[in-house]
């Protein structure tokens, strides 16, 4: 006789959000200080915007699909071909291959990821108080860089860019204390834990 009764499978994977967190935080930082006018952008944040930003997010976005958390999927994996999608709109028009985009182009593509961006700020509402820092700041970002680029307004994107700063060194943050938590296993830096 057959024995169909359940097997439970115990997850025992890793978290994949620190690195994912972690690509978004140190990408988003070096943009942004180019984007205050503290450094040129050259392929030091493009590299970043490939491998660290994007694809270290896309594998992280992978990483979480395989946990069932649709937040972090959609997160990370959108962000990483965020990033990817960026070093191609600054390298096709050098190499050839499409026109530059206009800055009311550009306007636009911002603006679409900052609406992206507050859709996903809302689902940190029901996470932890410092997810809402991140994708606050985040949705900030977007919509001040889409305002810079329809106006032309040079010092709101400076502005933007100390945001921006902000903003990675608040997904840094929260890598990081998630990593130093679980090694811990206690709370070393605090994430803003929502009550349930």
């Amino acid at each position: 006789m057959n024995d169909f009764s359940t097997i439970k499978i115990t997850d025992s994977t890793a978290n994949p959000a620190p690195l994912g967190l972690l690509g978004f935080g140190l990408t988003t930082v070096l943009l942004n200080i180019a984007n205050a006018g503290l450094i040129p952008l050259t392929s030091m944040i493009m590299g970043m915007g490939i491998f660290v930003g994007g694809l270290a997010q896309i594998f992280a976005g992978l990483m979480e699909w395989k946990k069932s958390n649709t937040f972090g999927t959609t997160a990370f994996t959108s962000y990483g071909v965020f990033w990817l999608s960026l070093v191609v709109i600054w390298t096709f028009p050098k190499m050839g291959l499409a026109n530059a985009p206009d800055p009311a182009s550009m306007g636009w593509y911002l603006l679409i990821w900052g609406f992206f961006t507050t859709v996903m700020f809302i689902g940190t509402l029901k996470l932890n108080r410092a997810l809402q820092v991140v994708f606050a700041s985040l949705f900030i970002l977007f919509y001040l860089l889409a305002i810079a680029d329809f106006t032309g307004n040079l010092a709101l994107k400076t502005f933007a860019g100390y945001e921006g700063i902000f903003c990675g060194f608040s997904a840094i943050y929260t890598s990081l204390a998630q990593v130093l938590n679980e090694v811990y296993g206690k709370q070393i830096l605090p994430l803003g834990l929502l009550q349930k």
